[in-house]
């Protein structure tokens, strides 16, 4: 059975309340306050469909009610009609200005009263379905962006696995990478210059996004990928590539999420699985890329380089030097420890540096538990 609409009727005028009251009760439920402060409270406890509102009360008059609803979460949407016996188009037109939906003028007429509630309340309903149905196109596109971003993920991920077992002396690479990376960042995170950066939601995004560094390895022939020894300066060339091969990959499924979803998605909207996505390709991209300018593939210098990829050449190359490779031996801790210390300000940012110093025994913790 459907419930009668609950309106709340203000008025200091006892009279006034139960005019309105006996004209209203017929058809809906009529709750009745005699001042400002008490219908506020009213409002925001039973969360009435209208509010019918004098204007002239002592103490908090009705423009003074109609601010404090529009200012609280629960009350800002509910309808309000002023009636008042003010005559002044003035204070109608302030009414309005207010927010209020209608202006009625004491003394009421009974046909116009009802004729203008059943109005409003009726613009309500509509409005409160088009809300619910708009909640529910929203939750089904949440649900098909998370679907369809996890099967990206998923995909990337996969690929990303693949790429790695193509080269059989990488072993558990990804995974010691992560942590590294994870403890870099929360070492970096400590200085005030670097923590808005790497918030947490930032470095969940850095530590999920670094397995997908060397993605763009999947598309290098065998026989530079496996070489067992230097490569020409040919080779290298076709071996740089594997930034931008994965940063493309990872930038294509991007645009697919966006164009089957039909948006393009803003830094605010984005959701979150894009923006994970987002860091994948920048890390995929500039992982190589040195602080002073040196490195490959666009020859990014210092703060130019974003600062997950600046995280990534550290760990990167610190578990490339403490393992064996089919073109190298495996380097001492002790010899690794210093080449990165060495790099700061050349290859690698100086901060980023201070804090693989500040973590280097927890990550020589990682590097042994995780050894392949």
């Amino acid at each position: 059975m459907k419930h009668p609409a609950t309106i709340l009727v203000v008025d200091d005028e006892p009279l006034n309340l139960a005019v309105l009251s006996r004209l209203l009760n017929p058809h809906y439920r009529v709750l009745a306050t005699r001042s400002g402060a008490s219908a506020v409270a009213l409002a925001a406890a039973e969360q009435p469909d209208l509010i019918l509102l004098d204007v002239k009360m002592p103490g908090m008059d009705g423009h003074a009610v109609l601010a404090a609803l529009r200012q609280q979460e629960g009350t800002r949407d509910i309808p309000v009609i002023f009636v008042s016996a003010l005559g002044d188009d003035g204070d109608e037109e302030l009414g309005l200005a207010l927010g209020a939906v209608d202006y009625v003028v004491k003394p009421v007429r009974p046909a116009v009263v009802l004729a203008r509630v059943r109005t409003q309340l009726e613009i309500k309903q509509h409005r409160d379905r088009l809300r619910q149905q708009n909640g529910s196109l929203e939750q089904e596109l949440a649900r098909r962006v998370d679907e369809l971003l996890l099967a990206q993920e998923l995909m990337l991920s996969g690929m990303a696995e693949l790429a790695e077992t193509r080269d059989s002396e990488t072993g558990n690479h990804v995974l010691r990478t992560q942590h590294y990376v994870d403890l870099l960042a929360r070492q970096l995170r400590q200085d005030p210059q670097h923590a808005d950066a790497l918030d947490e939601a930032q470095i969940q995004r850095i530590v999920k996004a670094a397995p997908m560094h060397d993605i763009g390895k999947i598309g290098i022939p065998d026989h530079i990928l496996l070489k067992p020894g230097p490569l020409t300066a040919e080779e290298f060339d076709l071996m740089r590539q594997h930034t931008t091969i994965g940063s493309r990959a990872i930038r294509h499924a991007i645009a697919r999420a966006q164009g089957t979803l039909g948006q393009a998605f803003t830094e605010a909207t984005q959701p979150e699985s894009l923006r994970y996505l987002e860091v994948a390709r920048l890390i995929a991209l500039y992982h190589h890329e040195r602080w002073d300018g040196e490195g490959y593939p666009d020859g990014l210098a210092g703060e130019a380089i974003p600062l997950p990829a600046r995280l990534m050449a550290v760990a990167d190359v610190y578990d490339a030097l403490t393992h064996e490779r089919v073109y190298k031996p495996a380097w001492s801790m002790e010899t690794t420890d210093a080449q990165i210390l060495a790099g700061a300000g050349t290859q690698f940012d100086p901060a980023v540096v201070q804090a693989f110093e500040a973590t280097r025994h927890e990550m020589a913790q990682v590097m042994q538990r995780l050894s392949d």
